[in-house]
């Protein structure tokens, strides 16, 4: 039991306190909004919320580790509960928490490199200014020769984001006057070394030759540093191609038919090994999955998905003339959360019914966009008139690291062409692929090109032909091509 005084005590020397209720529901309170108070012989409860003040009779109170449990009842003892008042830290200590922590761990990064390599001699230690994951280290070599190390310390960021920021933080130290930097070391655990180093075959020579990759081995003690071989294009199709996941049957259900004639013009139908995903404008709202033999739907378009039946379809009718008004390039409400979420699922959408919009000489399979592997997805893969495959990469959004991604899925595809994969698995009806590397077409409306895509294109190896195809701005009344260039 903890006496008032006690209570105040706790209560003071928290600033901020979440209240939680037996019900679920949560309010945040500063401890000044929290009021302790005797009077007859009782002690009360009260707090200050967006409804007014509230006064509770509180019967018992205990330290729950670094909470407080106090139970509580109203007036007559009606309505009794147990409240938890669990400590909030502010949102600006818990960032420079957070801060502290990740700089920690850049340290720890530059003491493995003193470790491994005694004679180097350790300059500045930093947090990117631009992504706080990123830990930025100086030091000099045994020659004095400065060197710059980046190292991703949550180990969560894709290798195309890591890429991007070391090539840019290097061109910016190889431009200093004084003590310039042309090497940069990327440290990364195991798994990602290995991604970052396929990645960084797809560079330019100048570019692979200024950058090393270095793997964390944390099975000796203390662990090492390994620098992992430069590769060549060459040598990346020599691996296992990656698992090539293709949907069992292409036959439309007969739930999945019935939704699509609610709006045939906008709706499509993506297959998958799952089932049946139901799209407007590609924006995902019915999923249809056969489960021994019986047809079960479900519609919705937030994470609660309702089950479909006689008695449910009146509203699947409702949403399917919401998204008619709201997801619909005449939208009264361009700010409409329908009409504003998920943009390149619009385009792509847009593209697979007429693929001949971005190029009159492509065949599209309809079943094959999203093209999936284990983990990834490539937006759309299509073959030109002549036989060339094409990877097709769709951005509505500036998005810097956009090139290596669509390079990485371009290394992905050319494994499963030169494989005879996509051959086997006979993609586009019979039509035989050209015995040529993939091209890569990346489309976005002009305005949405990140300002630095030409730069990383020309850090490509010129194995990849890469196009650059800007699109109207007002794509969604009509996709209109108006410049194509070439970057190689």
């Amino acid at each position: 039991m903890v006496t008032t005084e006690e209570l105040r005590e706790r209560l003071a020397a928290t600033h901020e306190w979440l209240l939680v209720r037996e019900e679920g529901k949560t309010f945040p309170l500063l401890s000044s909004e929290i009021e302790i108070s005797d009077g007859d012989g009782k002690r009360h409860f009260g707090f200050l919320d967006d409804k007014g003040f509230h006064n509770w009779r509180l019967n018992h109170a205990e330290v729950q580790g670094s909470e407080l449990a106090i139970d509580v009842a109203g007036a007559f003892a009606r309505g009794q509960e147990t409240f938890r008042l669990v400590p909030r830290t502010p949102a600006s200590e818990l960032a420079a928490e957070i801060e502290l922590a990740r700089l920690q761990l850049a340290n720890d990064v530059a003491k493995l490199i003193v470790d491994n390599f005694p004679a180097a001699r350790l300059g500045r230690v930093a947090l990117s200014a631009e992504n706080g994951r990123l830990a930025l280290i100086e030091f000099d070599d045994v020659d004095k020769t400065p060197l710059a190390a980046m190292a991703d310390i949550t180990a969560k960021l894709a290798p195309e984001i890591i890429m991007t920021h070391a090539i840019l933080w290097l061109e910016k130290l190889a431009a200093r006057k004084k003590k310039p930097v042309r090497k940069l070391w990327l440290i990364a655990e195991k798994r990602q070394a290995r991604a970052l180093q396929k990645l960084h075959a797809l560079l330019t020579d100048h570019r692979k030759t200024s950058i090393g990759i270095y793997s964390i081995d944390r099975k000796t003690d203390p662990p090492r540093l390994t620098e992992l071989p430069s590769r060549t294009v060459r040598e990346l199709f020599r691996e296992k191609p990656p698992k090539l996941i293709l949907p069992a049957s292409l036959e439309t259900t007969r739930t999945a038919a019935k939704i699509l004639e609610l709006a045939p013009e906008a709706i499509d139908i993506i297959v998958t090994r799952q089932g049946e995903t139901l799209r407007f404008n590609g924006l995902p709202f019915a999923r249809v999955r056969t489960m021994m033999g019986v047809e079960k739907a479900w519609f919705g378009i937030s994470r609660v998905m309702h089950p479909l039946n006689d008695a449910s379809w009146e509203h699947l009718e409702v949403l399917v003339d919401e998204l008619k008004f709201n997801r619909s390039d005449e939208a009264p409400n361009r700010r409409h959360q329908l009409y504003r979420t998920a943009p390149e699922a619009w385009l792509e959408s847009i593209l697979r019914r007429n693929i001949k919009l971005l190029d009159a000489n492509l065949i599209l399979s309809p079943i094959y966009n999203q093209f999936r592997f284990v983990r990834d997805k490539i937006d759309l893969l299509a073959l030109r008139r002549d036989g060339r495959l094409v990877v097709i990469e769709l951005k509505t959004q500036p998005d810097r690291a956009g090139v290596f991604q669509a390079a990485d899925y371009w290394r992905k595809i050319e494994l499963q062409r030169r494989r005879g994969l996509l051959e086997r698995a006979d993609l586009f009806d019979g039509r035989e692929i050209l015995d040529k590397p993939a091209l890569v077409y990346l489309a976005a409306p002009a305005w949405s090109f990140h300002r630095d895509f030409e730069f990383f294109a020309r850090c490509l190896t010129s194995d990849i032909e890469l196009w650059r195809f800007e699109l109207h701005e007002a794509w969604r009344e009509e996709v209109r091509v108006i410049s194509r260039l070439e970057y190689r």
